[in-house]
């Protein structure tokens, strides 16, 4: 077949951008989502009567992790926070995971050094995020210093 001619600004590695989506919505559901007594039916009702398919949801959130390190595909952060990093179990607020803000900077007196702190569930084990802070830019797009400027160490009287 031909290349379209109309210039296809379309994304590349569509195929395996759809199926991490995919995978990402399957993990969480069937995280969240319970079998019926016999075993025929999912439905997220009767969680206190039924167990919800963890193992099911964690294996699709480590094939997630899987397809994009072997892809190179980098995973939304909001993605690689709503999975732990140590049991690939998918965090759910309040289900699989205890979140909180914690702030140690004498005494919370610093409003920008604010961590959410998760712990999982399954595992035990902590994640800390900040909160407020603005993300570091990609050393590519970081502005290049230039020799010209002087350092004020060089100046003397």
């Amino acid at each position: 077949m031909a290349k379209a001619k109309n210039g296809g600004g379309g994304v590349q590695n569509k195929a395996i951008y759809s199926r991490l989506s995919f995978l990402q919505q399957a993990a969480v559901f069937l995280s969240t989502a319970t079998l019926d007594g016999d075993g025929s039916n999912i439905s997220e009702l009767n969680r206190d009567q039924n167990p919800p398919l963890q193992g099911a949801g964690r294996r699709l959130a480590t094939d997630l992790r899987a397809v994009s390190l072997k892809s190179r595909i980098r995973l939304n952060p909001a993605v690689k926070q709503s999975i732990c990093k140590f049991c690939d179990s998918v965090l759910i607020d309040g289900e699989s995971c205890t979140s909180g803000i914690e702030n140690k900077s004498k005494g919370g007196r610093k409003p920008w050094a604010d961590i959410l702190v998760r712990k999982c569930h399954a595992c035990g084990k902590e994640r800390r995020y900040p909160v407020c802070t603005k993300r570091t830019k990609r050393k590519t797009e970081r502005p290049v210093a230039t020799p010209d400027e002087p350092d004020m160490m060089d100046q003397t009287g």
